[in-house]
């Protein structure tokens, strides 16, 4: 793969750099959406329009782009017809929302994440976003999927999109009774964050990112190297997670010395309820993230009202359950042999050595003592060779 000039790295960051400049005039918040995804239900979803197009060779006439998708559901198998119309006309609605340099693609592209089939949406002919239609298989999973469309935007779309948009995003949200299930929220520090990334690092080891008491996992990329660097703290298991890095390596390249620092939360749908109203405040739910999530955004000059996206109540004892569940019955299965010889030969002493002051399993790391303990409790009434596992949520 070619890689691209320096000037047109720089020439790319500086017109990302003043058109996030120009969204923060304009809206009046610091906190920038960079990636939207969410899903609607077929029997939700717009109408394919029943009139019969006017034809036309003039691709940027309306006539000529329904006549080529009339044309396309001709070839499009039976059982996916209706939701290749209905996730067409979506994508036009989104694209419209965007502004006038979005449109859908008139070519149907092949799925991404397990859904067959795809309508790119498209800024200067780049595809910015999809939405994605039909099962990619027959199982259970993938036939309760057919029965959903949905729209992945990417960083580009929400980056480039005309002002408005999110408040029109989620309208329709709200309207089509969609399931929103990746929210991004971004700031930037353009002119550096103080203390540099290392002091994001600090941060963590200092407990400041502490969630609830609770450690949270850290994770980072060229630290070594010490350009380009990246933190993840969170999971994206948990539905949120929080990526900081050294933003204007990654649009400038390494050699302009770039201080631009910027914090990416991601929240998910697992464990969470998604409200559309993250894009109508997104200052408000970065800074309920955490603590430290809010003194960072009011160090950056925000002002807000922390809304914390709290954990599904009803979900969270089931994925503890399911977690301590799988572990519990490895060790009835696979490990209780070796421990029941431990018990027999080892002395007391040597056999507690064993059995204490052990890291938990990994998977086991993010929940606290009394969620484990309440899952113990469960899972051991359990049959643990032939019931099956609790599905995770």
């Amino acid at each position: 793969m070619t890689r691209p000039a320096k000037a047109s790295l720089v020439t790319d960051g500086n017109t990302i750099k003043v058109r996030l400049e120009a969204e923060r005039r304009h809206t009046g918040s610091l906190v920038h959406v960079d990636w939207l995804r969410f899903t609607v239900r077929t029997r939700n979803a717009p109408l394919l329009r029943s009139e019969v197009p006017v034809e036309s060779d003039n691709i940027w006439d309306e006539g000529y782009r329904l006549s080529q998708l009339y044309k396309l559901l001709n070839e499009v198998p039976d059982c996916d017809r209706d939701s290749c119309g209905q996730a067409a006309e979506l994508a036009d609605r989104v694209a419209s929302l965007l502004g006038p340099d979005f449109a859908r693609s008139l070519t149907l592209g092949k799925g991404h994440d397990f859904y067959r089939h795809r309508w790119p949406i498209l800024r200067n002919e780049v595809e910015c976003g999809w939405v994605g239609f039909g099962a990619s298989s027959e199982s259970p999973r993938q036939a309760a999927q057919a029965s959903t469309i949905h729209v992945n935007l990417f960083g580009a779309a929400c980056t480039f999109a005309a002002f408005g948009w999110r408040e029109k995003l989620a309208d329709l949200c709200d309207e089509l009774k969609a399931d929103i299930t990746r929210c991004d929220l971004a700031l930037d520090f353009f002119d550096g964050l103080s203390g540099g990334i290392e002091r994001v690092a600090q941060d963590y080891h200092a407990g400041l990112c502490d969630v609830g008491g609770r450690r949270l996992k850290i994770r980072d990329v060229n630290w070594l190297k010490g350009r380009s660097r990246s933190i993840y703290i969170g999971s994206k298991e948990a539905g949120k997670e929080t990526n900081v890095y050294e933003k204007g390596d990654q649009l400038f390249g390494e050699d302009a010395d770039s201080n631009w620092v910027r914090f990416e939360l991601r929240y998910g749908n697992k464990l969470r309820e998604l409200s559309s109203d993250m894009l109508r405040r997104p200052a408000d739910f970065f800074g309920g993230a955490s603590d430290w999530h809010a003194t960072v955004l009011a160090e950056a000059g925000e002002t807000f009202t922390p809304e914390p996206v709290a954990t599904d109540g009803r979900l969270a004892p089931m994925t503890v359950e399911a977690e301590v569940f799988r572990n519990l019955k490895w060790s009835f299965q696979t490990a209780s042999a070796s421990i029941a010889a431990a018990f027999k030969f080892l002395g007391d002493e040597d056999f507690l050595r064993l059995v204490t002051a052990q890291k938990l399993p990994g998977r086991l790391q993010r929940f606290n003592p009394s969620e484990l303990k309440a899952a113990f409790s469960a899972a051991v009434s359990r049959p643990l060779v032939s019931e099956p596992c609790p599905a995770l949520a």
